[in-house]
């Protein structure tokens, strides 16, 4: 199966394939929802163990914002249950989102989540994020050696969720509730309609404008 290169805007591949709650459907699996699609290198290592616990953990905040996750790694669904035990044990958690148990390689290599000159069998621990439209939205790609920032990657969701909302952009470093920016293809007439509270204008191509849509702003 040749390899496919995604990027942001593009479609990403529908799949069937079996996981740690029985055959997975990609499209139906997300239905209507926003997905992340995060996949692991091999069951029964350390760090992916810290990981799926996390996932496991924080699993109600994808829930808040209507997020379906799923996991990938090479092994089987026989080794993917025997793994969650420990998940389960040393990270305190109870794992209930599907572990694809990606044998074949099809999912890795219809999502390029093999890397060869890292490890031309092993999948890197690559991050899709996956619209109600199947597009991807965005997509972060860690060595096999570093644990993600899953802090990072729901903030990036809210960047995401918030963006697709409104006009507007979210600066660096920018966490929920924060100050963003308003978009240069709004223009200042445009935006006292879109933003009727006003902006600071930094400079006329920098707009900050409090979040919009926050409670509290």
């Amino acid at each position: 199966m040749t390899t496919v290169n995604l990027r942001i805007g593009d479609t990403v591949p529908d799949f069937t394939q079996e996981s740690s709650e029985g055959t997975i459907k990609f499209y139906d699996y997300l239905g209507s929802q926003w997905g992340i699609l995060f996949s692991h290198p091999k069951d029964k290592t350390p760090i992916c163990t810290t990981e799926l616990g996390r996932v496991s953990n924080i699993l109600p905040e994808f829930e808040k914002r209507n997020t379906k996750v799923i996991a990938l790694s090479v092994d089987s669904v026989a080794d993917h249950k025997e793994w969650i035990k420990d998940i389960n044990e040393t990270q305190n958690t109870n794992v209930t989102f599907p572990i694809l148990a990606d044998v074949d390689r099809k999912v890795a290599d219809l999502y390029g989540m093999i890397h060869p000159n890292a490890d031309n069998t092993f999948t890197v621990r690559s991050v899709y994020f996956i619209d109600p439209a199947r597009k991807l939205r965005a997509q972060i790609t860690y060595p096999a050696s570093t644990g993600r920032n899953f802090d990072e990657i729901i903030r990036v969701l809210d960047s995401l969720q918030l963006t697709e909302k409104y006009k507007v952009g979210t600066p660096s470093d920018w966490k929920q509730g924060g100050e963003c920016v308003i978009v240069p293809s709004v223009n200042d007439e445009a935006a006292k309609t879109l933003f009727p509270g006003g902006w600071k204008t930094v400079k006329p191509y920098l707009r900050l404008v409090p979040q919009p849509g926050n409670s509290t702003a």
